[in-house]
């Protein structure tokens, strides 16, 4: 079977299985408004990874960053992904990092469909600009970082089984493109 033609069957059967929307994508592409958008429009229930984690932790992200680094924080969201895979109804906005791990897709994806939302990099740094909570931009170079970020995730995120473009387009937008790709999928 080609490429092509088992990514169309791969999609075709998670979509047909799936029991929640996994939004996943780089800090900044709209994976949290566009989740509640899109969990509205399809009368499901919406969380946050981070806001869990921070919830589960006691302390914001960039907090868990500084006190205790990367490796701490992704151990407390792989725990929290696989609590929140077992659940169904949901549209999940994930953390841009959770691709990183191997185990969280194969956990998400269990009862979920993973959707990409893609943005370029300078839309990117303009949406994540005004934010001091992103612990990862902290640097001299925002956008530099947000492109070695994306090259080294790229292959990750394009694993997803649909990808969506947010440039150029309102929360509302990408939701309800969401879910036309997902009707097609589903009849």
């Amino acid at each position: 079977m080609s490429f092509r033609l088992s990514f169309i069957y791969n999609v075709f059967v998670s979509a047909r299985r799936f029991k929640n929307i996994v939004l996943t994508g780089f800090m900044g592409t709209g994976k949290s408004t566009v989740g509640r958008e899109l969990a509205r429009l399809m009368g499901m229930r919406f969380l946050e990874l981070d806001r869990m984690i921070e919830e589960e932790v006691g302390l914001k992200i960039k907090e868990i960053f500084s006190r205790y680094g990367e490796e701490y924080f992704r151990d407390r969201e792989s725990e929290v992904v696989k609590k929140i895979s077992e659940r169904e109804g949901l549209v999940i906005s994930t953390g841009g990092g959770v691709v990183l791990r191997r185990e969280n897709m194969d956990a998400l994806r269990k009862k979920g469909i993973i959707v990409w939302l893609k943005a370029k990099p300078e839309t990117i740094l303009k949406r994540t600009l005004s934010s001091d909570e992103r612990p990862l931009l902290n640097v001299d170079d925002p956008e530099e970082r947000i492109r070695e970020l994306l090259q080294k995730r790229r292959p990750y995120y394009e694993e997803a089984d649909l990808s969506v473009d947010t440039d150029g387009l309102s929360p509302l937008q990408v939701a309800e493109r969401i879910k036309s790709l997902l009707r097609q999928y589903t009849h």
